[in-house]
């Protein structure tokens, strides 16, 4: 565990794209359900724009939001202008809102990319991952479907989503893992020995859900005692946990609203204290082991 913390601001996904370590995921800029278009759809695109502006430089989405119309509405904002790293994924259908079908087939996920670059007006897409692995297919044939979209220049750097250790050593046979993304927050420890592997290894940990605080954000609790100390939401307090936790994590917290997005990124200069980082670690952790002993 990086309990001291780290200095450096940005990590390098694959190596070669330097970012600063907290982003924007852009999930939210869709409708209810993560189907349709946005109830404000100016203010989505504002919400890119001032992400920009405030300098985050990576921006998490995929082609199932919408479907398509997160990646459509960074391409029409933020498309071809080079001004951050778009990171998208596919491996899913969307039959209504709120469904998720996994769909691994090699010819789909090739045909997603490719769309994808349309929509998001990029000549080749800066990191793209595989959503899920598609449990009624080969993995074998998924992680060949996203070596050969590497060589062939449709994708710079691949990633996997929702993944064990094992996956993500089986998947390193066939191409250079540059990000894994899982579910992973103060209190959800279910990935932990995924998060030590990618850090270990110099992999960006991109942890999705990352601010599921639960009862720790309420009146009274440990995340509100801490941001009451250091005048910061209990949000920000959250975020701040994660940027110490690991120097491979990169969170990318979301919103549909712009004065939520600068809240958001506030944190990424919050200095939480080792005291604070420690006790927080050690609630989440009893936390955590409370929930699996309870299911």
């Amino acid at each position: 565990m990086n309990a001291a913390g780290d200095a450096t601001p940005t990590f390098r996904i694959g190596g070669v794209l330097e970012v600063r370590r907290l982003g924007f995921g852009a999930m939210r800029l869709t409708g209810p359900g993560l189907w349709g278009e946005p109830a404000d759809p100016g203010e989505a695109r504002r919400v890119l724009e001032r992400a920009v502006e405030l300098g985050v430089g990576l921006i998490d989405t995929a082609d199932s939001y919408g479907p398509h119309v997160s990646e459509r509405l960074i391409g029409e904002a933020l498309g071809g202008a080079g001004r951050a790293v778009i990171a998208t994924k596919a491996g899913f259908v969307r039959p209504s809102p709120d469904r998720f079908e996994p769909c691994g087939d090699p010819a789909h996920l090739r045909r997603s990319a490719e769309e994808s670059r349309e929509r998001l007006r990029v000549e080749a897409i800066d990191l793209w991952q595989l959503h899920c692995i598609d449990p009624t297919r080969p993995a074998g044939l998924q992680f060949e479907a996203v070596a050969r979209m590497l060589q062939d220049g449709l994708i710079r750097h691949a990633g996997l989503c929702n993944v064990t250790v094992a996956q993500i050593e089986a998947a390193q046979a066939h191409f250079a893992v540059a990000t894994v993304q899982n579910r992973y927050n103060l209190i959800d420890r279910e990935h932990e020995a995924v998060l030590d592997w990618c850090e270990a290894h110099g992999v960006g940990f991109i942890p999705w859900y990352p601010l599921a605080s639960g009862l720790f954000a309420g009146a009274n609790s440990p995340l509100g005692a801490v941001a009451e100390r250091l005048n910061a939401t209990p949000a920000q307090v959250a975020l701040a946990w994660l940027l110490r936790r690991s120097p491979v994590m990169l969170p990318i917290p979301g919103t549909s609203h712009v004065a939520h997005l600068e809240e958001n990124l506030a944190a990424a200069a919050l200095a939480l204290p080792d005291k604070a980082f420690e006790a927080l670690d050690a609630r989440g952790r009893e936390a955590w082991a409370a929930r699996c002993q309870g299911r």
